[in-house]
């Protein structure tokens, strides 16, 4: 059989697949740390023995925790990378291999902000007006494929003045979002509202059973503990991936809502 007989073949036969609902449904996305897939384990050096040892990462990214809240039929192909802004993402060609991995159907998840904001960091910083720029082109590019682009806000990290009162860092960048999303007419997850919300819920002290607080000796790889206000153990990526399948099912994306299911209970991790 020649190449395009078989290519033919193939995609009739993906089409065939697809009509008797065993195509899976495809999930891409890109993003940030706090959205990437995290090792369960890392390996650290003994400062005083050098001797080598594993250790459990406790961080993790709420796209490591979407796949848990769909039925088997979703395939999720999280592209996020830890430290990555729009413009860095597609300078080092993860934006491109994403969109050559596309297909007609897939969806491509979109969050960013967090990096884009870094001034001082000169290969990641993107301005309010390219930020905004970044997300059409992206928005552009997965609809060329015959895909459906999601636009989410970035999520908040926790912050409390003196007063106990919670206060964002974003500045212009989720409403950048929120103007593309408008522009554009394409799908948007509000994960800034949300997790704000959710913060303030949870209160100054509470909020920190999200994040990575973790008390000094429990772990051998943290001898003084740790306080990181940004990025999530699996409970407050849990929490951040149900938020997003929340608005999911309030979105009118028929074809990726009609999978979700409900999630398993998640062990929150001793905070200080």
């Amino acid at each position: 059989m020649g190449t395009k007989k078989a290519i033919a073949a193939a995609t009739a036969l993906w089409c065939l697949c697809a009509a008797c609902g065993d195509a899976p449904v495809r999930v891409f996305m890109a993003g940030d740390s706090t959205m990437a897939d995290k090792p369960l384990y890392k390996t650290f050096t003994d400062s005083a023995t050098q001797e080598r040892y594993a250790d459990e990462n406790l961080e993790r990214g709420w796209g490591q925790l979407l796949p848990a809240r769909f039925e088997a039929a979703v395939e999720v192909h999280n592209h996020a990378m830890n430290g990555r802004s729009t413009r860095s993402f597609v300078a080092e060609g993860r934006w491109q291999r994403l969109v050559d991995s596309l297909r007609a159907g897939d969806y491509v998840v979109i969050q960013f902000g967090h990096n884009d904001q870094s001034r001082e960091k000169g290969d990641r910083y993107a301005s309010p007006a390219d930020y905004a720029a970044y997300l059409r082109r992206f928005v552009a590019d997965v609809r060329a494929k015959g895909a459906t682009p999601v636009l989410c806000t970035p999520v908040v990290r926790r912050r409390f003045d003196d007063a106990g009162r919670f206060y964002d860092l974003h500045g212009a960048y989720p409403d950048s979002v929120r103007r593309v999303a408008a522009a554009t007419g394409a799908a948007l997850v509000d994960m800034q509202a949300g997790s704000r919300r959710l913060l303030e819920a949870a209160g100054e002290e509470g909020s920190k059973a999200l994040f990575l607080h973790v008390a000094p000796g429990r772990y051998r790889s943290l001898p003084y503990g740790k306080e990181d206000n940004t990025h999530f153990n699996e409970a407050g990526a849990a929490a951040m991936a149900g938020l997003f399948v929340d608005s999911l099912r309030r979105s009118s994306l028929t074809g990726l809502k009609a999978h979700i299911k409900e999630p398993e209970p998640v062990a929150t991790p001793a905070a200080k």
